[in-house]
């Protein structure tokens, strides 16, 4: 994933700090024990947010545990970890492989590819126990494959599939009466992480000769450009709220409203100074 989906911890409760850190050294501590030390490497916020949303709405109870972290060793550090605190280790370690695969492939970068094979047996794991959400993000690394090898400049077309291979794998933890909203959630929010990241990177695509959809829309409109973006951003997660605010969620909603409404746009907003701050250089 991109770790664009994070909250704004200036702005959280003390104890929803808490909360939200020993769900993140959860994931971190489940990532190590699926993958040693490389899958703690794999450890993002984006699914540290699927983490506690899938928890607050099956309202599941997480157990508590106490470890000594090697990047912060003074005092014990404590985790919360559940089923799908397991779950989003899978997901977390799939699409990492297949984005270490990719790197690997456009850039011949020899890291990315050790990396990969390095993980590729505990990829297996994961696809033989959710071939489901495996299929869609096969699935999904083909078909922006074919866009991409076609340069097309579509970026609603090109942000489908990351939004509909992000909402398998948040509507597939149970299949049950609320997949729709979660798939619907996980639509959204995959179309918003996929431009953002896209925003992040064009000055570096266009240098490197990568392809990127908005590329056309910079080069054509560039007045019209920045508002598009942050148009298009804004319609996204207004979206994703609302599937949100349709679920039953009780447990958690303050950390996980504090990423929705605020926390997304944090990255957004530095991006943004950092990008202008480089155009003027």
């Amino acid at each position: 994933m991109f770790g664009y989906v994070n909250a704004n911890r200036t702005i959280l409760s003390s104890e929803d700090n808490i909360t939200y850190q020993r769900y993140y050294c959860g994931l971190c501590q489940q990532l190590h024990k699926d993958a040693g030390f490389k899958g703690q490497l794999l450890l993002n916020y984006d699914l540290t947010f699927m983490v506690i949303l899938l928890s607050g709405l099956h309202e599941i109870e997480s157990d508590t545990s106490s470890f000594r972290c090697i990047i912060h060793p003074v005092s014990k550090k404590h985790a919360y970890i559940n089923d799908t605190t397991k779950y989003a280790s899978a997901m977390d370690i799939m699409l990492s492989y297949h984005s270490l695969v990719d790197n690997y492939k456009d850039d011949g970068n020899f890291i990315s590819g050790q990396y990969a094979l390095a993980l590729k047996k505990h990829y297996a794991n994961a696809k033989e126990k959710y071939p489901v959400q495996a299929n869609a993000i096969e699935t999904y690394i083909a078909s922006l494959s074919d866009m991409e090898s076609k340069n097309e400049t579509n970026i609603d077309m090109v942000s489908n599939l990351t939004g509909e291979m992000l909402g398998v794998i948040f509507s597939e933890y149970k299949h049950d009466e609320w997949s729709k909203e979660l798939y619907s959630l996980g639509f959204y929010l995959g179309k918003f992480i996929y431009i953002i990241d896209a925003y992040e990177d064009l000055k570096k695509d266009i240098r490197k000769g990568n392809y990127n959809p908005l590329r056309f829309m910079q080069e054509n409109s560039p007045s019209e450009y920045e508002t598009f973006i942050r148009v298009t951003l804004t319609s996204l997660m207004a979206e994703c709220a609302k599937s949100f605010e349709r679920l039953p969620i009780i447990q958690d909603a303050s950390i996980l409203r504090n990423i929705i409404y605020s926390g997304v746009w944090t990255k957004y907003e530095y991006l943004k100074i950092k990008i202008h701050k480089k155009d003027k250089e």
